[in-house]
This record gives C-alpha cells, sequence and structure tokens, in this order.
C-alpha cells in the first residue's frame, strides 16, 4: 500500500491584471511539478488575477478574465492527472470572496474561500471581499455558462470542507489564517487532515522571514501534518516585493526551502514524504488525541484519486534542512534590486537616472541598482532565458548578452553630480569614483545658471533679492533659497531622463530614482518636489542606520573602496554657503536629533502607535542612563512639532519599496491626516505635568539622602 507522496509548492512573480503572462506561468509551474513527479500543485494567493489588483476587484472584468484563465486551466493537457489549486476571485451570491478553485481532471472539486482577511498595513481586503464566516458548511456553488461546458458540472461545492483522497486529506488554508490567534489547521489536524495548504500574498519587511518561517514549522510540530506554503514574488505593479520563501515542512521541520529573492519568474518546490511518518507523529501525542476525539468534523469532498503510488518502496524520501536566512544588509542588496528589476522590464524604459550627491543615501540606491546588475548576470550565466529576453529588450539589442555587472551598469545606470556653489569638491569626488567603481555613465553640472534666473525673476517681480543667513539674511531667506536649488536639481533631473539617451543616439527615457531613506520622510527632512520627487525610490522604506549596514556589506563584499569616504563623510544636504570652503551644514544639526534617535521615534510613533505623551513614557524608561525627563521631554516635543508641520509632505513622497512598518507613505500605508495642530498643547501640556511631577520626585529623593 502505497503512504509516500510527492507535493509541490511554488513562488510565481504575477503581475496585476496580466491574465496572459499569469496564465502561462501557472501552466510552467504545474509542468515542472508534473515533472518532478507532483501530484498535487499549490499556487500563490489570487494567482490567476495577481495579488495587487486593489480596486480593479470591484470590476466585473476582473471576475471575468479569471474564469477565462480557469477555462484554459482546466482545458489544458498540461493540468491533467494531478491536483491543481489555483488562486482567484469569485462572486457567490452576489457577494465576492478570495477563493481557492481545486480542480483534478476537467472537474472542480472545491471552491474554498478564505475566511480571515488580511485588513491592517498594507492589506485591503476587507475593502473588497466578505469573509466566509460559516465554519465547517459549505453550500452549492452554481458555475458559469463557460466552466459547464469544459466540466460538464452545473453546481460545485462552496466553502469550508476538506478534500478526502484515497489516501490521505487535505485541508486548505489562505495567507492571513495562518497568522490568526485559531487557524484552521488546529482543527483541521485534529479532524485527520494530514496534508495542509497555505496560498498565501505575503510581502517582503526587513526582518520578517522568519516569522513566516517558525509559524509554518510549528503549523505541525504541536499535532503532527504537512504544510505546503506557496509565496507570490517579485513586483507585481506597487510598492510591494512578494519575496517568495514558498516552504514545505513536515512535524516541525523544514523538508524544502525557495529562494526569498530571485530573478526566477517561476519556482517550484517538491517533497516526497511519508505520512506514516505523519501518523506515528500524532500517535505519540495523547493531548492531542484526546482533543481530537471531540473535534467537530467538516465536510469532505471525496476525490477519486490517490497522491501515492502502490510501488513506492524504493521512492528516496526528502531530508529535512535548516532554514538559511539573509541579514537585514544582505536582505537590502537583494530585495530591492529584484523590485528595480520588475519595474524597469514591465515599465519598459531604458533604464535609470540617478542624482548622485557623494552622501550615503543616493550610494546606496546606486549600489542597489549594481547589485541589480550583479543578479541580472547571473541569472543570464545560469542560463535564464526570460531574463536574457527582458535585458536585451531594455538595452533595444536583439543579439546582446551581458558580459559583467559593471559592462551592465554602464547601460543601464546614468548618474549626475549636480554641483552649485555651495557643493564641496570632496564630494563631487566622491560620487565621481563611485560612479567609476560600478561603471554607470556619469557625468557632472553646475546649476548655479539656473538657481541665478529664477532667483533674477523672483527680483524683477518683488524689486528685494533674497541673501542666505550666512550673508545677513533671515531664515525664511535661508529656507527659500535652499530649496529653490533642490528644486532645480529635481527639473534637470526629469530632463535628463527624458533626453540624456536621445543626446547619446540612444533610443528610450530613464526612470528617476529618488533617494530619500524612511527616516528623513518620517520627519519630513526634506524638500517637497526636489530630487525627493522621482518615478520610484528603492530606499524610500529603510532607516539610515540599515542603509549604512548595507553600504557597508558593499564595501566589502563588491570591493568599491569609494564607499569608504562615503560612509566616514557628515551626512549633509550641501545647500547653505561653505565656511572658507569647508562644511558648514550637516543633516542630524538641521533635524535637531541624530538618525538613531529618529528610528527609535520612527518605530515608536508607527508600529507601537504611540501618541506624544505615551512616547514620553516610554523613553523616560528606555533613555533614563543617557537623558533627564525634561531632555527626554524636549526631544520628543521637536520630534511631533517637525513631524506634524511637515506632514503634509507625505502626501506627495516617491512610490518607495516598502521595507519597514514604519513607511510614512501616505495613502498607501501610513493613513493618518496630514493637517495637524503642530503645538499639540494637551499633549504637551501631559508631558509637562509628568516632568515636572518626576522632578519634583527626584529633588525629594535627593533631600532623603542629605
Amino acid at each position: 500500500m502505497g503512504r509516500k507522496v510527492t507535493v509541490a509548492t511554488c513562488a510565481l512573480n504575477q503581475w496585476a491584471l496580466d491574465f496572459e503572462g499569469n496564465l502561462q506561468r501557472i501552466l510552467k509551474s504545474i509542468e515542472i511539478a508534473k515533472n518532478k513527479g507532483a501530484r498535487y500543485r499549490l499556487g500563490p494567493e489570487l494567482e490567476i488575477c495577481g495579488y495587487g489588483c486593489w480596486d480593479h476587484y470591484y470590476e466585473s472584468d476582473t471576475l471575468l478574465h479569471s474564469f477565462q484563465v480557469l477555462v484554459a486551466l482546466l482545458e489544458s493537457p498540461v493540468t491533467q492527472d494531478v491536483i491543481c489549486d489555483v488562486g482567484m476571485p469569485v462572486m457567490h451570491r452576489d457577494v465576492r470572496y478570495n477563493c481557492r478553485v481545486i480542480f483534478l481532471n476537467r472537474k472542480i472539486l472545491l471552491i474554498r474561500p478564505k475566511m480571515a482577511l488580511a485588513n491592517e498595513g498594507n492589506y485591503r481586503e476587507l475593502r473588497w471581499f466578505s469573509p466566509w464566516s460559516k465554519s465547517r458548511q459549505v453550500e452549492e456553488y452554481f458555475l458559469p455558462r463557460m466552466i459547464q461546458e469544459v466540466t460538464g458540472q452545473e453546481a460545485v461545492p462552496f466553502g469550508d470542507a476538506v478534500l478526502a483522497t484515497r489516501d490521505t486529506c487535505i485541508g486548505t488554508e489562505i495567507c492571513e489564517e495562518l497568522w490568526t490567534p485559531h487557524s484552521p489547521h488546529i482543527d483541521m489536524g485534529l479532524d485527520g487532515v494530514e496534508i495542509f495548504t497555505n496560498a498565501s500574498g505575503s510581502h517582503h519587511v526587513l526582518r520578517k522571514a522568519h516569522t513566516r518561517v517558525d509559524l509554518v514549522s510549528m503549523a505541525t510540530a504541536k499535532s503532527g501534518g504537512i504544510y505546503l506554503l506557496a509565496n507570490q514574488k517579485g513586483c507585481d505593479g506597487d510598492r510591494l516585493y512578494y519575496d517568495g520563501c514558498a516552504t514545505i515542512a513536515m512535524n516541525g521541520s523544514i523538508f524544502a526551502q525557495g529562494s526569498q529573492f530571485s530573478l526566477d519568474d517561476v519556482e517550484v518546490l517538491t517533497a516526497t514524504l511519508d505520512l506514516e511518518d505523519v501518523r506515528s507523529h500524532r500517535a505519540q501525542i495523547s493531548s492531542r488525541n484526546l482533543a481530537a476525539s471531540r473535534v467537530d468534523s467538516y465536510p469532505r469532498v471525496r476525490v477519486d484519486f490517490a497522491l501515492s503510488n502502490h510501488d513506492d518502496l524504493l521512492l528516496p524520501l526528502s531530508e529535512p534542512l535548516e532554514w538559511k536566512y539573509h541579514s537585514p544588509a544582505e536582505e537590502i542588496s537583494l530585495g530591492p534590486a529584484c523590485w528595480l528589476w520588475d519595474f524597469l522590464r514591465r515599465s519598459r524604459q531604458a533604464g535609470f537616472f540617478l542624482p548622485l550627491s557623494g552622501g550615503v543615501d543616493s550610494a546606496a540606491t546606486a549600489c542597489i541598482v549594481f547589485s541589480m546588475c550583479c543578479q541580472v548576470c547571473e541569472a543570464v550565466r545560469d542560463g535564464n532565458q526570460q531574463v536574457l529576453a527582458d535585458v536585451r529588450a531594455i538595452v533595444n539589442q536583439t543579439s546582446y548578452t551581458p558580459q559583467n555587472p559593471r559592462e551592465l551598469c554602464g547601460r543601464l545606470l546614468t548618474t549626475c553630480y549636480m554641483a552649485s556653489g555651495n557643493s564641496s569638491q570632496e564630494s563631487c569626488m566622491r560620487a565621481s569614483e563611485l560612479a567609476h567603481q560600478i561603471g554607470s555613465y556619469h557625468f557632472g553640472l553646475s546649476i548655479d545658471t539656473a538657481v541665478r534666473a529664477i532667483m533674477d525673476i523672483f527680483s524683477l517681480v518683488t524689486g528685494k533679492y533674497p541673501v542666505f543667513a550666512a550673508h545677513g539674511g533671515s531664515s525664511r531667506e535661508n529656507l527659500a533659497l535652499q530649496n529653490v536649488q533642490a528644486r532645480i536639481r529635481m527639473v534637470l533631473a526629469y530632463l535628463f531622463a527624458q533626453l540624456s539617451l536621445w543626446s547619446r543616439g540612444a533610443r528610450g527615457g530613464l526612470l528617476v530614482l529618488g533617494s530619500a531613506n524612511v527616516d528623513e520622510s518620517l520627519l519630513g527632512y526634506l524638500t517637497k518636489y526636489d530630487c525627493s520627487s522621482a518615478d520610484i525610490n528603492p530606499i524610500g522604506g529603510i532607516s539610515k542606520t540599515d542603509l549604512r549596514a548595507f553600504v557597508q556589506l558593499c564595501l566589502e563584499r563588491l570591493q568599491l573602496r569609494a564607499l569608504h569616504s562615503i560612509l566616514s563623510a557628515p551626512a549633509t544636504a550641501e545647500l547653505e554657503p561653505l565656511a572658507d570652503g569647508r562644511l558648514s551644514q550637516t543633516d542630524e544639526e538641521d533635524m535637531g536629533m541624530t538618525y538613531s534617535e529618529l528610528s527609535v521615534y520612527g518605530r515608536l510613533r508607527k508600529v507601537a502607535r504611540m501618541g506624544p505623551y505615551s512616547m514620553f513614557c516610554k523613553l523616560v524608561n528606555m533613555w533614563r542612563e543617557s537623558y533627564t525627563p525634561r531632555q527626554v521631554a524636549e526631544k520628543v516635543k521637536l520630534f511631533f512639532s517637525k513631524y506634524s508641520v511637515n506632514r503634509h509632505k507625505m502626501t506627495t513622497l516617491t512610490p518607495a519599496y516598502h521595507a519597514e512598518s514604519y513607511s510614512p507613505d501616505d495613502h498607501r500605508f501610513d493613513l493618518r491626516p496630514f493637517l495637524y495642530h503642530t503645538g499639540w498643547p494637551w499633549q504637551f501640556r501631559c508631558i509637562e505635568r509628568q516632568v515636572l511631577q518626576l522632578e519634583g520626585s527626584r529633588q525629594q529623593d535627593l533631600d532623603s539622602v542629605d
């Protein structure tokens, strides 16, 4: 009697509304799974239409085209003799559900709707879907005529059920259900389900991978079973990067690990596992068996099909493995680079344009592009024909094959140092040296003529000519003169992005890259519509601290020696006049706080959901060794004052790679107002009362010592 089962899960680089491409990737994954001997294939969440359709889920077209793709899948010879589990939106009794459609040999076995919807952070599933709330209940779903003509079925089960094959029982979870306090796999496992599947649309966040892996392994550790997790990968048209990590686990151990970052559009994992290992594991857990004897049963859909074969005695089994994690710096080198590649090839642009200042942020952005070039060259060397075809389309040369990352970077990245009278020779040299070492097409220019022309217009109209504070001007004049320089750089960046290749006799335009980090964006330490305004920003969700660690990694691994001087230079906007030819302005002095402090504020404000008073209460303990309560109070007040007065800038932030849960990205992630009472009178008064109380207590303690 057969007891060894070969199962497959996958990570697919789907694209929202790319029904043709999505279909081909699904078929390819099924074909690979079958060739590896699998008899069950699991795909990512909403893979047919792409997860990130957002408000397109409201459109009847999205439902229609999803069913048309399902027809193509049902009719394809590739899908025969393997249970296929695909994701798509389905409307049942005029309610939209996020569903798994499970079919075998042109027959739909079950439509399983999602029961717990993701509705926080980047996710808005309750906006488009309703959760299936009828636990362990199924209803009849009457199929559209186009499906009936293929399957010969009029209606199929719709709801919370499991599949009973000849040799095992299979239950479904969908993404968020794994993260809920009482996941369905708990009760399904107690009811005899031996194989759990989870189709996910889970995005990358720095340091998050272990959480997902722990959840998957723990799902089978306590009460046994096999767990398959599929995930979307790549950029499907939004700020998020879905980071794969397809997984197969059994009895608390990992048996297959998919890549977290990869340029492969289709990745399929299989494992051959022994069902008797599940049964033996469960037999030893008395508490599990007692609970199982009392559990309510799930409706079972009988499937006349087996995942195992009778003659499987010599079939080799998969071995457990230890999950290999990337460091945060490695994640930055890989995730945003893959996101940039998807954005470049799918936008049909010819490359990137980056204003390179000689500082850490723009250097980090340049290094991410260089890392992208490294991954592209590696994929081409490994024989990835899709990547090679995409490169050739981007550079508009059908016979081109990239030779090395530096040569490719020269074709895909144009960098420019935009000098002003306030720029230092040192920053110019740092930018030039880095550009030379990564191979970007680099040039420098002066913005002084353009700045003077704009100020002459202002003077002509008003009869006034503003001057910097260093020359006796007011703070308003000083700020305006800084901002006009920054905004001129944005105008020039877009001009050169559109015409730089034209001037060199090449076709196409360039995507403008921004390089404002998440800490500066949170505080609003940027000029609205300056170089922070770009087409996309690969570092907009990454903290300065993590960026410095990433740049250090590039210095060590890629031998980019120019990064040494960039890391050691003070962070500065270089918008105010030099003092005797030397730097007179630094970012941390301008902000009134350090970058490390700013990262703490960001996490407390966004992740811990703290207002001024609760943040003060937290920090007065956290920083008690370094600052007095009054100093902490002043720091908190300064942060909230600057944060709130600059909050309006978040409405114009460049779409950025989402890597941190304290992203201030308005509209999509940070749903807070952008017009505040910046004095925070009530909140600051509460802080002041608490400070006075603490100072009084401290004085009493000192008096008692005397």
